[in-house]
């Protein structure tokens, strides 16, 4: 039987595998919620994927990349988020020259060539603003479920202002604007339009180079896709699962490599 590859990428929010194929077919993926623990996530997604989908010691080699990518001690390899990104996209995009990716933590922009080899790229990890935690934290100013703001956004016909760079700052604006009586929709699109903007300087960094595609969690959310769109003049192009690009990334690494089983 041919070898499998693993990639696992510990996020500060979710944790996910990928298990492909000597001829990178996804064969399995899945996402889970980090929780407090890197460790227990990382063991959690080992025993789904070793015992729980019967792969054993097919697995080949392990790269593991992510926030909590030290975690993971079973890992043959541990490999930063910006090159398992790069990689990912470019695999799933074959277009792709840029790629915008924001996470739970941090916003990446990355330019790549057509292997997906990293050529530039800038990142915003020194306030959550603009971010998946962001987006958490201001569903629930808005008292409402985070997987509807993007919706939600949609269905306003303008956008309430949020100027704030510093996602405190910006809860307090989003309470003033609901204490003001603007419709939640309004306050929705405004939030989502706030990270398009923070995104788009980012992307001023690295420049634009051929189709724009985005990873992570964010680009889930329907409401920030729209924003950013606007703002950009152009489509993105989004894979089927966003948040998994990372962990696709890693498992192609872990296939170059190719090692002996993972115990």
């Amino acid at each position: 039987m041919d070898g499998l590859f693993l990639g696992i990428d510990i996020g500060s929010l979710s944790g996910k595998a990928v298990v492909i194929d000597a001829a990178g077919r996804i064969l399995f993926r899945e996402v889970i919620l980090t929780g407090a623990s890197s460790r227990r996530a990382a063991a959690k997604l080992k025993e789904m994927v070793f015992d729980g989908n019967g792969f054993g010691r097919r697995i080949r080699t392990c790269v593991a990349t992510g926030y909590g990518r030290e975690a993971v001690d079973f890992a043959d390899e541990q490999v930063t988020e910006i090159t398992c990104h790069a990689r990912g996209m470019a695999h799933l995009v074959h277009s792709v020259g840029t790629i915008i990716d924001i996470g739970g933590q941090d916003t990446k922009a990355i330019a790549v060539d057509k292997e997906g080899a990293v050529q530039r790229f800038a990142m915003n990890d020194k306030c959550a603003a603009g971010t998946g935690r962001f987006l958490e934290m201001m569903a629930q100013a808005l008292e409402i479920d985070i997987e509807d703001m993007g919706r939600r956004a949609l269905q306003a016909k303008r956008s309430a202002t949020i100027s704030s760079l510093c996602m405190v700052f910006a809860e307090s604006e989003v309470v003033s604007l609901i204490a003001e009586g603007r419709p939640v929709e309004e306050i929705c699109r405004g939030i989502c339009e706030s990270i398009a903007s923070r995104t788009v300087s980012m992307l001023g960094k690295v420049g634009r180079n051929g189709n724009i595609a985005m990873s992570g969690g964010v680009a889930k959310n329907v409401g920030v896709v729209r924003a950013l769109e606007r703002a950009l003049g152009v489509r993105l192009d989004i894979p089927a699962d966003p948040q998994v690009v990372g962990a696709l990334g890693a498992a192609l690494i872990a296939r170059e490599r190719r090692g002996s089983p993972v115990a």
